[in-house]
């Protein structure tokens, strides 16, 4: 009998990959939360009914959350991570010697344990000596950060249940605060297709454009999200994300992708009328 693991984008539209077997099954404090393993995408990472991570695709979206960021500017030392606690984001950043420090806020300790244990592909970076691993909210943690980050890289889950909160333009205002005079903030911005992502994607637009500088919008293909193509922010006191990209620089650094080059780099923030469109709206209401 053949095995399928399926999760409802939409009350329209399910997305099914058939599964060899379930590795891991526990409730924390927070969530519910899978393991299994597929023949299609390796083993997989579920929070409450949805896929997060996968072994097979996951370099698409880790490499586009970090290096994007790092090849506007390479020179940066001091990173917050909020969410991420696969570990995928903590291993990209890891790659740069020049990064100094790498503090990582998850607020449920079982998620990190699990990847540790189950993930150690994506995971495997978390002993590194630099990153700092705070099991608390990260709406929280922030709070009390000013002037203090190059980088925050905001890897959160949906706006539902613990990830609620860091969609709020109190969380990016705190985030605001948080980062140095040239800071950077990525934030998981949803997906632009479905109108119960596209409403998220817009009123998150709104928020951080009304406290950054500069907020743009960037894409990449990701096949086990919904609709397959998904969105990033990236908002800044300084840089603009394709005027300053330092293509020469982060190339110099001979660092190994699958997925990322400065090319895809640029070409990520030029999106279609539609999500223009919508993004434009958010901004005019």
């Amino acid at each position: 009998m053949d095995l399928w693991f399926t999760e409802e984008h939409t009350e329209n539209v399910r997305f099914s990959i058939k599964v060899d077997k379930q590795i891991c099954h526990l409730n924390s404090p927070y969530q519910r939360i899978d393991i299994f393993e597929s023949p299609e995408f390796g083993r997989f990472l579920t929070l409450d009914g949805c896929i997060m991570v996968t072994e097979n695709d996951e370099f698409m979206y880790h490499e586009m959350i970090v290096h994007v960021p790092m090849a506007v500017n390479p020179e940066i030392k001091n990173v917050l991570v909020i969410g991420a606690g696969d570990g995928g984001t903590v291993r990209e950043l890891t790659r740069y010697d020049g990064i100094e420090s790498i503090d990582m806020v998850e607020i449920d300790e079982e998620v990190v344990k699990v990847c540790k244990k189950y993930l150690p592909t994506i995971a495997g970076k978390l002993d590194d000596e630099r990153v700092n691993i705070f099991y608390e909210d990260g709406l929280k943690f922030v709070r009390s950060k000013t002037n203090e980050y190059d980088l925050v890289i905001v890897d959160s889950t949906d706006p539902y249940g613990p990830g609620e909160g860091l969609f709020t333009k109190e969380f990016y205002g705190n985030c605001y605060k948080a980062l140095k005079d040239d800071g950077i903030l990525v934030n998981q911005h949803e997906n632009p297709y479905y109108k119960i992502y596209s409403d998220t994607m817009i009123k998150t637009h709104k928020n951080i454009g009304s406290l950054f500088e500069i907020a743009k919008v960037y894409q990449f293909n990701l096949p086990t999200y919904p609709s397959g193509n998904w969105l990033f922010g990236f908002a800044s006191k300084k840089y603009d994300p394709v005027l300053n990209l330092d293509a020469d620089k982060w190339n110099s650094l001979d660092i190994k992708t699958r997925y990322y080059n400065t090319d895809i780099h640029k070409a990520a923030f030029a999106l279609p009328n539609y999500v223009i469109d919508a993004l434009d709206s958010s901004m005019r209401n």
